[in-house]
């Protein structure tokens, strides 16, 4: 039968049957093979009824794509894009085509996953080895990570490294006042919980010993631009065994002395003006570099080089044992996520324009903002620098009326305060730029004197060498940065390679049409800082996005500013410690942990200010509910929190769910339950129904951001109207809620460019294709776990015998049966092609399978093949043959 015309117009590039790989032929022959009658009674089996959701999802009715596209075009649309000098860490700048198009548009390279695996990963462990050299060479300090969230958390990060590596445990910490405002805001909101007492102040005045430091950080260049020589306040510091952290620019680095060589122990920073778009607040990669003698303190990820059995180099992650899902509560840090790909972009930004080219950018922008300094003064207008790189600080009467001529020039200044205007410049700065900026003042002039050499004042000049590695060499044309690029991708396993069935992790189709948006001029070319108007189109699709994601949770409202489910994690616990605070509990510190939950649960709540106490899990693998109900009890007058994660870890959805957040609330806590297995629950349940009074959401895993090789992510938190009033908020935006527990990331929505993708993926699945889409993840697993059942041991199912979207398979015994080990069998996977799934994770020894609902049925046999051959393989060393 011929369709209708209105079928046609209807399906016209509807986009869910491009993200859900399966037909109806391929379900109905896995309902089969589950033994199941219809996809209505597998999830009836899977979903507990009593949270079971009979209402759809509120939202609007799904989008084609060229719609969804269009939609979004005009939201960016309302965004204007002006000349930004506003500075305060941020800086425009240029994405070298051959980086933009090769990595941060190509999905093989924003589809991998965490390194952990290194033999499928060498591509990616070489860029962030570039990475790692170019920070370490900048900085003037030898151990340095992967990258971090941004330079708020960084700079965090290394007040509270500081603090744990300080054996008298004294509680002071100085922070420069000329730090960026919002680098203080987030140091505030990390220490108030762990009871770091923040002592503010100029370097040349704070007297350190008259005090209890442990640390102290400062800002170079200052966030009025100023270049201060801070040798003697570090030499001042190591008299009294207190940790010296330096924020800087990398870019300066080219042409200041290094903090490493004037006493600094730690710098950080962010790396976003090599090469990386703006954004609006990110993601950009921070940065964070020290001595030697710290390195098993650091946070975040460290690549090393190695050598395989052959003696050849490799590269690899180390010093894992730091890392959260090993220590839990006694973890270095909470931080998971990383910025890999936005960390790969500025290491190959540095690779494409070597030390000299950096150099001469750097020099081009400090000869701008000298010409710029020397017009200003001529013409009797008072700049507050003794000595700048690419910021100037001017004192005037009328900041209001020039701000205002300068916004009619299509030029953002920063406002510091009703007498202080600052002027930042970077790489994208012109003459044209200038003379405007000039104009703004009533300094009119018609031409620049070019011709005269640009020197760096002697008393500051870095003499030291710096990217020395042939890496930094050899790729200065496009066509060998291309062939380089293109080496290092195909080192590497991505989604564009083969599935990679990573239970708890979530790695499924991140659609071209989601990523469209984000390299729009519109999205990428907008400070996080910029007056509220000009970014209109930004806070209409933050509003819209956060209206659909409490409607999916069940929640009254959203947060965007966690940008990684790790800061989602540490801000949904610090909205509950607001709460009882707010309410004069002060007392309630305790929470309590399933020993089946995340390992970055554990590291959140100690960075929270709570003290874990962990509950059992029985031999179903779920919580023991009366563990629970005991230890609820126990500690009534102290609880403030229970974390759960919902389904499972163990890939289950516990029926006792509502229960577990009445116990707790009994016992006047309340519930903060983990987002990260949120795919199985969208449209079919909420945690806001269950009882839950916060979630965090993975923007990185259910809404279909990529991974990008171990970061960009995003965390929102979703919470109910208790919670509303504590949301965070942030000193340049009137953000969160009445009561804000304080500031969590450095910019006001997190990474607000990678927020379309989730805005158009949900445009574009709409109320329907959200919930097929958790039916088809259940029905995958359930049909994978099926055809392995009896090969292997299906460790943990529901009380119908159905697994969530999840599963574990026990590979404990092949170790006595045949001396194979769960690592051989992730090693043997990569040898048919694929990622191994999640490794000896909840419980050591077994493999956590999580197909998705974009994988067809094709590739999920695939993978089921390898594994059975691979099971034949064991058995053949079984009867020794």
């Amino acid at each position: 039968m011929s369709p209708t015309l209105q079928t046609l117009v209807a399906d016209a590039n509807a986009f869910s049957p491009r993200h859900l790989s399966l037909t109806e032929a391929d379900r109905l022959s896995m309902l089969v093979a589950c033994g199941a009658e219809h996809l209505e009674a597998l999830i009836e089996q899977a979903v507990p009824s009593q949270i079971r959701r009979s209402l759809s999802l509120n939202l609007p009715a799904a989008l084609g794509e060229d719609q969804a596209v269009e939609y979004i075009r005009q939201l960016a649309a309302k965004n204007e894009i002006y000349t930004s000098m506003i500075g305060q860490g941020y800086s425009d700048c240029v994405t070298p085509p051959v980086i933009a198009r090769n990595i941060l548009e190509n999905p093989g390279w924003y589809t991998q996953y965490t390194p952990y695996q290194a033999e499928i990963s060498q591509g990616r462990l070489e860029a962030l080895i570039n990475f790692q050299t170019m920070v370490a060479d900048l900085t003037g300090l030898p151990m340095t990570n992967s990258s971090l969230l941004d330079e708020g958390t960084a700079a965090a990060e290394a007040m509270t490294m500081s603090y744990n590596a300080d054996r008298k445990k004294r509680q002071q910490y100085f922070v420069s006042d000329s730090l960026h405002p919002q680098t203080i805001a987030v140091l505030k909101t990390r220490a108030e919980p762990l009871s770091i007492q923040l002592v503010f102040g100029t370097p040349e005045d704070i007297d350190l010993s008259a005090g209890e430091f442990f640390g102290a950080i400062l800002q170079y260049p200052n966030t009025f631009g100023d270049i201060e020589d801070y040798a003697d306040f570090c030499a001042r510091a190591h008299e009294h065994n207190c940790l010296v952290t330096v924020a800087c620019d990398l870019l300066a680095l080219t042409l200041l002395t290094p903090p490493g060589e004037f006493g600094a122990d730690i710098a950080v920073g962010n790396s976003q003006r090599f090469g990386v778009p703006l954004g609006g607040g990110g993601p950009h990669a921070g940065f964070f570099a020290t001595k030697e003698h710290y390195r098993r303190q650091m946070p975040g990820r460290i690549i090393g080089v190695s050598k395989d059995a052959d003696g050849r180099p490799a590269y690899r992650l180390t010093l894992q044992t730091r890392e959260q899902h090993i220590r839990r509560d006694k973890a270095t840090s909470n931080i998971c996520t990383a910025q890999v790909l936005l960390a790969v972009m500025a290491g190959m930004y540095a690779v494409y324009h070597g030390a000299e080219g950096l150099k001469s950018i750097a020099l081009r922008v400090f000869g701008l903002t000298s010409i710029l300094r020397a017009r200003l003064e001529s013409a009797g207008i008072k700049v507050l620098n003794t000595r700048h790189f690419d910021t100037l600080t001017l004192e005037v009467d009328n900041a209001n009326e020039i701000l205002g001529k300068a916004r009619d020039r299509r030029i953002n200044f920063r406002q510091i305060d009703e007498r202080r205007i600052g002027l930042s410049l970077d790489e994208t700065t012109t003459v044209t730029d200038v003379l405007n900026a000039l104009g703004a003042f009533g300094v009119e002039t018609q031409e620049i004197d070019l011709n005269q050499p640009v020197v760096v004042p002697s008393d500051f000049r870095r003499t030291s060498d710096f990217m020395t590695h042939e890496v930094f060499q050899r790729y200065r044309s496009e066509h060998e940065m291309l062939r380089y690029l293109y080496r290092l991708q195909q080192r590497d396993l991505s989604l564009t390679t083969s599935m990679i069935p990573l239970g708890s992790c979530t790695m499924k189709l991140n659609s071209t049409s989601e990523m469209l948006p984000v390299t729009w001029p519109e999205f990428a070319n907008i400070h996080p800082f910029a007056p509220v108007a000009q970014r209109a189109g930004y806070l209409a699709l933050c509003s819209e996005l956060s209206v659909m994601l409490a409607e999916i949770t069940g929640f009254e409202a959203v947060s965007l500013q966690p940008n990684a489910g790790s800061q989602g994690e540490y801000a949904g616990l610090l909205c509950i410690r607001a709460y009882h605070q707010h309410r004069g509990d002060d007392m309630r510190d305790v929470c309590l942990i399933p020993t089946s939950a995340h390992g970055t649960n554990p590291a959140s709540a100690v960075m929270a200010g709570m003290k874990v106490v962990p509950v059992r899990c029985d031999e179903r693998g779920d919580i023991d509910i009366a563990n629970l109900s005991e230890l609820a009890e126990r500690h009534k007058e102290k609880l403030a929190a229970l974390m759960v994660t919902y389904p499972s870890t163990h890939g289950v959805f516990e029926p006792g769910i509502k229960e577990i957040c009445s116990i707790v609330h009994r016992a006047g806590g309340l519930v903060y339950m983990d987002g990260a297995n949120m795919n199985a629950q969208v449209g079919l349940c909420r945690p806001g129904d269950m009882g839950a009074d916060v979630c965090h959401l993975n923007l990185h895993k259910t809404f279909c951001i990529p991974h990008g090789g171990g970061g960009p992510g995003m965390g929102p938190i979703a919470v109910n109207d208790k919670l509303a009033p504590f949301l965070p908020g942030h000193p340049e935006e009137a953000v969160g809620g009445a009561h804000p527990l304080g500031t969590i990331s450095a910019a006001p929505f997190g990474s607000p460019s990678i927020l379309p993708i989730s805005f158009a993926y949900i445009l574009m699945m709409g109320p329907k294709g959200l919930v097929a889409a958790s039916k088809d993840a259940i029905l995958s697993a359930n049909y994978m776990a099926s055809r392995l059942d009896g090969a292997y041991d299906i460790l943990f199912r529901g009380p119908s015998k159905r697994v969530a979207h999840e599963f574990i398979i026990d590979c404990r015994g092949f170790k006595q049966s045949a001396n194979i080990s769960v690592d051989d069998i992730a090693k043997r996977l990569m040898d048919y092609g694929f990622h191994a799934p999640t490794m000896s994770w909840p419980v050591a020894g077994t493999l956590m399978i999580e197909p998705t609902e974009s994988e067809s049925k094709a590739e999920l046999d695939r993978f089921c093949d390898a594994m059975l051959l691979i099971r034949s393989e064991i058995q053949a060393i079984e009867e020794g043959r």
